[in-house]
């Protein structure tokens, strides 16, 4: 049993203790992406520990945290403020089922499609992300509701907080690692602000941003109160998809980087079933759904947490300090926690992309500059899906000005095209610009023994080819063509002939060979 939950890279006891961390972390995250939402700050909370708890038993990735994010909450806040919390629920449950038939349908392997540079882009955008979402501690809200950037002495209380944490967390590890940096940081902040604030230097505390409070009773089984008609499931799913999108391709790329960061490797489609099943659990229970956090379970990584348990432990004890706890974990300065996400954000941002942008492809730079301001501006699934386009562009561009041929008469005089390179969409123009059916004798022949044929538009492009020697009174042979390409040839019959070798392996994906 212990097995299931425990990596060989990491202990018990890390997982513990990091577990702790993270639920702390959980508390301002949880309580800042419901006001995003829209939703009471216990919507948030319940939902990370819903989410959290369930992905960590269901995941497959040992030691990635999940819970309320600010990706989810972006994309479903005008939901909310249109229809109410009742839709949420629905669309979150909704794109729970869309996240399990993702991985049931084991489309999680997709991801291995997403470039290097792209995966630089996404994790440098969302280290921006969460640097600017900081930037909430350092205002107050005065007494009709604005918020305003402070100044003067309660700045600089919140700057010093701020730096004290960070310096305990950059300097304790070289100390020792018997108890991570980041919750001995947060332990030392809060008796620090709790000494200041004895002098008359106050700094706002987690309580404080929850609005007083962050008590509240475990929430009831809720079926969603909504009319079942055509309409409303229209609408439903024009948040869903973009909500389940979102969270599999955030938690698929958190998974990816730990994978990298561990040395060790997660399963893609396990995940989407777990991140499925926990946005479903997590709208019947009144959540607002949620996916992977990559800030967190970047603390849980550095704190040393590895296994399943560092998640439970935080999900649960997000749950512990909410029912039992919730005086003491809202006595918690927001400036322990900023500093908390300071060094995350440094730990999470690419610095070698300064040195290696000007070494990469120019194309590479642009994808990566590209998906990391499309992050910050818009979301990450737009982000990662732009990116992918301009990769996949850049390539076929690339690729298909690479197609060429040698050519020969043989001693039959018929003349011999022996091509190398990809056919695809992209270098058709070029194959057509290698033939001259005017000019050839009355036998021609195609060699295909260093080229292949990837897509409709090449069968198409072979097609129109030998509709032009045969205009002509000419014969084309293709040579060294796989058998499915030649089924999916069959409208070619009396004009082309076609040899093939037997021991060929060569797949076309389409639809009509699935």
């Amino acid at each position: 049993m212990l097995d299931f939950f425990q990596k060989k890279h990491g202990t018990f006891k890390n997982d513990i203790l990091s577990g702790i961390t993270v639920a702390l972390a959980l508390v301002p995250e949880a309580v800042a992406f419901s006001f995003v939402a829209g939703v009471e700050p216990q919507v948030g909370l319940f939902s990370a520990f819903m989410v959290g708890l369930i992905a960590a038993v269901c995941g497959g990735r040992p030691g990635m945290i999940s819970g309320a994010t600010g990706a989810v909450a972006v994309v479903i806040a005008p939901l909310v403020a249109s229809h109410g919390v009742e839709y949420l629920f629905a669309a979150i449950i909704m794109a729970g089922i869309i996240q399990v038939a993702v991985g049931l349908l084991h489309w999680g392997k997709f991801i291995r499609l997403v470039p290097h540079s792209v995966m630089l882009g996404f994790v440098n955008g969302l280290a921006i992300i969460i640097f600017l979402s900081q930037f909430e501690a350092f205002k107050t809200e005065t007494a009709d509701g604005h918020h305003i950037w402070i100044t003067g002495m309660p700045l600089f209380t919140v700057l010093g907080l701020i730096a004290l944490t960070m310096a305990v967390i950059h300097f304790l590890p070289k100390l020792t690692k018997a108890v991570p940096a980041a919750l001995a940081a947060i332990v030392i902040c809060t008796l620090a602000a709790m000494g200041l604030d004895r002098v008359g230097l106050h700094t706002p505390t987690v309580a404080e941003m929850a609005g007083g409070s962050i008590a509240g009773g475990f929430p009831p089984l809720h079926i969603p109160n909504i009319p079942l008609d055509f309409k409303t499931l229209k609408l439903l799913l024009s948040f869903a998809a973009p909500v389940a999108a979102v969270g599999l391709i955030e938690s698929l790329m958190t998974l990816t980087l730990i994978d990298e960061i561990t040395g060790t490797r997660g399963r893609g489609n396990r995940e989407c079933i777990g991140q499925g099943s926990a946005n479903i659990l997590s709208g019947l229970f009144g959540g607002m759904g949620g996916c992977a956090m990559i800030g967190q379970s970047m603390i849980n990584i550095s704190s040393g947490g590895r296994g399943r348990t560092s998640g439970i432990t935080g999900a649960v004890g997000l749950l512990m300090f909410v029912l039992f706890g919730s005086s003491l974990i809202g006595q918690i300065p927001t400036a322990a926690l900023t500093g908390v996400m300071f060094m995350v954000v440094i730990g999470t941002f690419e610095w070698t992309t300064f040195r290696i942008l000007h070494k990469i492809p120019k194309a590479d730079t642009l994808v990566i500059l590209a998906v990391s301001i499309i992050t910050v501006f818009t979301n990450l699934a737009v982000a990662v899906a732009i990116g992918i386009i301009i990769s996949a562009l850049v390539f076929a561009w690339k690729k298909g000005k690479k197609i060429d041929c040698d050519t020969y008469i043989d001693e039959h005089s018929t003349k011999v095209y022996k091509l190398n390179g990809a056919l695809f969409f992209g270098s058709v123009h070029s194959f057509n610009q290698l033939f001259t059916p005017e000019d050839d004798p009355s036998e021609v022949v195609i060699d295909f023994m260093r080229s292949r044929v990837y897509d409709h538009s090449a069968l198409e492009a072979v097609h129109k080819l030998t509709e032009k020697y045969a205009s002509s009174g000419k014969n084309l042979h293709l040579l060294n063509l796989s058998k499915e390409c030649r089924d999916l040839l069959g409208r070619a019959d009396g004009v082309v002939e076609v040899s093939v070798i037997e021991d060929l392996d060569w797949h076309l994906a389409v639809d009509q060979l699935a």
